[in-house]
C-alpha cells in the first residue's frame, strides 16, 4: 500500500542521513514523533496527523491509525521528570486513536490494547483489553469491536455498546 507524505516522513525518522530532516519536517508540519520512538508497520497517520504528539518513551504496533490531534504521553507534566513514575505508553497493533483523543498514563506502563478504538476527544487514563472501545472523559469502556471475521449486515450496528452510564 502507497504511503502518504507524512506517513512517509515518519518511517523516514531513522533512516541515517535523512532521519533528522524527516524529523523537523514532521514538526515543520505539525507533528510531533522524536525518532526514539518505535513504530510498527503500516502504521499511518490519517489525514496528515496534524497536532499529534507522541511521547518519546511510546511504542507504536502494527496498523495503528492516528488522528489529528492525537496526544501519547505523561498525565504528571506538572512533576519534573526524575520524580515522575512514568514508564511508557505502548500501542498495540490495529488500534485506532480518533481525532483529539489523550492517552495519558501517571505511572508506570499504560497498555492500549490490540485493537482497541480510543474516541474523538476521549481522554484514556487506564489501560485497555482487547477489541474494547473507550469514549469520555475520563474515558470509559463503552462497548467492544466486533470481530473481523463476522460480517455486519445492512441496518446492523457494527459494534456492541454497553450503557456508558453503568
Amino acid at each position: 500500500m502507497p504511503r502518504d507524505f507524512h506517513t512517509s516522513l515518519l518511517y523516514a525518522r531513522n533512516l541515517p542521513v535523512f532521519g533528522k530532516l524527516a524529523y523537523f519536517a514532521l514538526k515543520v508540519l505539525g507533528v510531533e514523533v522524536p525518532r526514539s520512538v518505535r513504530i510498527g508497520e503500516d502504521c499511518v497517520l490519517e489525514h496528515g496527523g496534524f497536532g499529534a504528539v507522541i511521547h518519546s518513551k511510546a511504542e507504536i504496533g502494527n496498523r495503528v491509525k492516528i488522528y489529528p490531534n492525537v496526544t501519547v504521553g505523561r498525565a504528571d507534566i506538572y512533576k519534573p521528570i526524575e520524580e515522575s513514575r512514568f514508564e511508557g505508553i505502548v500501542v498495540e497493533d490495529d488500534v485506532i486513536l480518533c481525532p483529539g483523543a489523550r492517552i495519558l498514563c501517571k505511572e508506570g506502563v499504560l497498555r492500549v490494547g490490540k485493537g482497541t478504538v480510543v474516541g474523538a476527544n476521549a481522554v484514556l487514563l487506564n489501560s485497555t483489553g482487547e477489541g474494547e472501545i473507550w469514549g469520555g472523559i475520563p474515558a470509559k469502556k463503552i462497548g467492544e469491536r466486533e470481530p473481523a471475521s463476522s460480517a455486519v449486515q445492512p441496518g446492523e450496528v457494527g459494534a456492541r455498546t454497553e450503557n456508558a452510564l453503568r
